[in-house]
């Protein structure tokens, strides 16, 4: 079921996610649906827990749409349940992030070149898998949000305070989006 994506200023986006209890079948398969139904309503290509308002560590990533640019995503569709990163590259790249719960703002933010994360699928399987380019920054961008930060917390504070205004209008409600989203 589509559900509202919480904005910037929502308190649950500052929250650090729990581990989902794995016995939850039924709650798991639910939760997923809901981030998959969510995400395709409001076309992104990532979403988390925490911005359908669960402080859960389960995320999603489709980027499949993502193909002009990034061809090799043509077939990359990932459900992460519980994740842990286990290792991150010393290079970095820098991207040009956005977020729905930040409609409207993008900025440059420098991560890791590539990741190894230890999760589980939608099967419960446990899974250890490297993710690089575009991925690895869809899976870091998502991961960042289980542990309360948002991509904002990691640009250069020059371009932090640049946005802040924008940001103040976002947490205040001055904000439209095509997608179904709440501040609480």
């Amino acid at each position: 079921m589509i559900q509202p994506i919480y904005l910037y200023g929502s308190e649950v986006l500052r929250r650090k996610s729990e581990d989902v209890d794995l016995g939850d079948k039924e709650g798991i398969k639910t939760l997923v649906q809901n981030l998959k139904d969510t995400l395709q309503d409001s076309e992104g290509c990532g979403l988390a827990a925490p911005q359908i308002g669960v402080s859960k560590r389960v995320l999603i990533v489709d980027g499949t749409e993502m193909t002009d640019p990034y061809d090799y995503l043509k077939d990359f569709r990932r459900t992460l349940i519980n994740p842990k990163v286990l290792e991150e590259s010393e290079n970095t790249a820098v991207y040009n992030e956005g977020c729905l719960s930040i409609p409207g703002i993008y900025a440059d933010v420098r991560r890791p070149e590539s990741i190894t994360v230890e999760y589980y699928d939608e099967d419960l399987k446990k899974v250890t898998e490297k993710f690089d380019r575009f991925a690895c920054r869809m899976i870091q961008h998502e991961l960042s949000h289980l542990e309360g930060d948002l991509f904002t917390d990691h640009v250069a504070p020059i371009r932090k305070k640049m946005l802040a205004r924008k940001l103040v209008g976002i947490s205040t409600g001055r904000v439209s989006t095509r997608y179904k989203s709440k501040l609480k």
